[in-house]
């Protein structure tokens, strides 16, 4: 058998491709940015070409690096950020416009017409999800109706529509499939036939002829063309799924954070979906071969790294991400200034488009470490406020947090993080989680590993953050923030 397993970890501002052995240690990879393309506020759109071609260069980096070729892969898994819509000709292989990525907000004023009638909830009880700017159907609506000639060419199967996965297999093998956790967040795929919901279809206005097949999350799809001539693509899962599987999270009550562009938790809960009452998304953690879907509940936070790369290229306070730890240590406390991302407005648990990103409690005092230090806090209160709303959900006090992520890497925030959750965190030795998790979805459909047992083995600690603050001033920087929480709402008409 081949030696090793790869994965290709599309995100939302990278392509990476990693190399990964039997014991989940990373043997080669390679990462290639790409551009983020903001033609008005709210709008933030990728170019479906520059991923395609990315990935593709990581690919023969990460290989040509390790002395590899693509025969020394068992298999491939694909990862990917999670409701980019893309849409594209089927005969040409050209996208019709860039791709509306998952924190693109042009949608607002359809979710507040779709709200009118029903509410917000109107389509949870078939799909999991509130209606937001977040998700897919209401996007591809977007293209559909403001792209010349897409909807007709749609109807006649002239188009296709995929999230980053589709795109992604499409080019590699020409099949237009997506698994089922990213059909369960397009809000077009309904939770408990893990298919195309035709009631949602035609709410949502979308023409069944765009869509593509519905299949596991691991299994042999095909054999991939160049760069990766031959080799057996096996595995897809959206990136939150992926590091969940990464994390060795397969029983219910087991739970992980990925601190990522957002910040994601997600928490194992079997094999039948668990509605939310408050504020969370129910999802679908994987479907592996033939074997029963299982399900997970989601706490999805739009902004956390993506706050630090706009303190470096929004205002320049920091000229690479790393320099934000030190920046935040170099203050011994936040200065009573807090920080609410709101940028595309808050998810969960408050899922209010209306909000929008405020710093409060300026005063003179405040420097740019305060500011600093107020955008890492933030990240974990908005992590405090899913894992309250998971615990009320689930009925299962969180007793541990697994996490990954490129913030993870941040030691300060882990600590400030155990703390507001008065738990311990806990970082795995292996850290690329999310690629790992769809290195196994493709192993094991081809025997790589032999189950879950053998993924299991492979998890270790690196490192434990316990919680160390006192109650009192706990409680204290909990207030202000969901002081400052309620300033950011109201911003904008909803």
């Amino acid at each position: 058998m081949s030696r090793f397993v790869g994965a290709i970890d599309q995100g939302t501002t990278s392509s990476r491709f990693i190399v990964f052995d039997r014991a989940g240690r990373t043997i080669a990879q390679a990462q290639r940015e790409h551009r983020q393309i903001m033609p008005r506020p709210g709008w933030v759109e990728h170019d479906p070409l520059e991923i395609r071609d990315n990935t593709y260069s990581v690919i023969e980096a990460a290989l040509a690096d390790a002395g590899l070729v693509p025969g020394d892969l068992a298999a491939v898994g694909i990862t990917n950020q999670r409701e980019t819509t893309l849409l594209w000709d089927r005969a040409s292989g050209r996208p019709v416009h860039n791709a509306l990525v998952w924190q693109d907000t042009r949608v607002d004023p359809l979710v507040a017409d779709y709200a009118r009638d029903g509410g917000q909830d109107r389509f949870r009880a078939q799909t999991g999800l509130p209606l937001a700017s977040y998700f897919s159907a209401l996007k591809l609506r977007w293209l559909l109706d403001n792209v010349p000639s897409a909807r007709s060419r749609a109807e006649a199967g002239d188009l296709l529509f995929g999230t980053v996965d589709t795109w992604l297999l499409w080019n590699l093998t020409g099949l237009h499939i997506t698994d089922v956790t990213n059909a369960s967040r397009t809000q077009l795929m309904n939770l408990a036939t893990l298919d195309w919901d035709s009631s949602l279809l035609s709410a949502f206005g979308i023409p069944p002829a765009v869509l593509p097949r519905i299949v596991p999350s691991s299994c042999v799809y095909a054999t991939a063309r160049p760069p990766l001539m031959g080799v057996a693509v096996a595995g897809i899962l959206g990136d939150q799924q992926a590091a969940l599987m990464g994390q060795a999270c397969f029983a219910p009550g087991e739970a992980k954070n990925t601190y990522g562009t957002g910040c994601f938790l997600l928490l194992h809960t079997g094999t039948e979906p668990m509605p939310s009452r408050h504020g969370l998304i129910t999802t679908v953690a994987a479907k592996l071969g033939d074997a029963p879907a299982t399900y997970a509940l989601e706490g999805s936070v739009a902004i956390a790294g993506a706050l630090v790369q706009w303190l470096r290229d929004g205002l320049g306070i920091i000229k690479t991400s790393a320099e934000v730890e030190a920046l935040a240590a170099s203050v011994p406390d936040n200065g009573d200034v807090y920080f609410v991302p709101a940028f595309s407005g808050l998810y969960a648990p408050y899922w209010r488009a209306d909000a929008r990103g405020v710093i409060a409690g300026l005063t003179r005092y405040a420097s740019a470490g305060h500011i600093a230090r107020a955008a890492l806090e933030a990240t974990a209160y908005q992590t405090m406020d899913v894992v309250r709303a998971m615990e009320q959900d689930s009925g299962i006090p969180m007793r541990s947090l697994r996490v990954d992520g490129g913030m993870v890497a941040n030691r300060g925030l882990m600590q400030f993080q155990a703390d507001m959750l008065d738990v311990p965190v806990v970082r795995p030795a292996t850290q690329e989680t999310t690629a790992l998790g769809a290195a196994y979805a493709a192993g094991l459909a081809v025997g790589y590993w032999r189950g879950l047992d053998d993924l299991r083995a492979n998890w270790a600690v690196a490192e434990t953050f316990s919680p160390a603050m006192a109650g009192d001033q706990r409680l204290r920087l909990q207030a202000g923030w969901r002081k400052a929480v309620e300033r950011s709402f109201g911003w904008v008409a909803a």
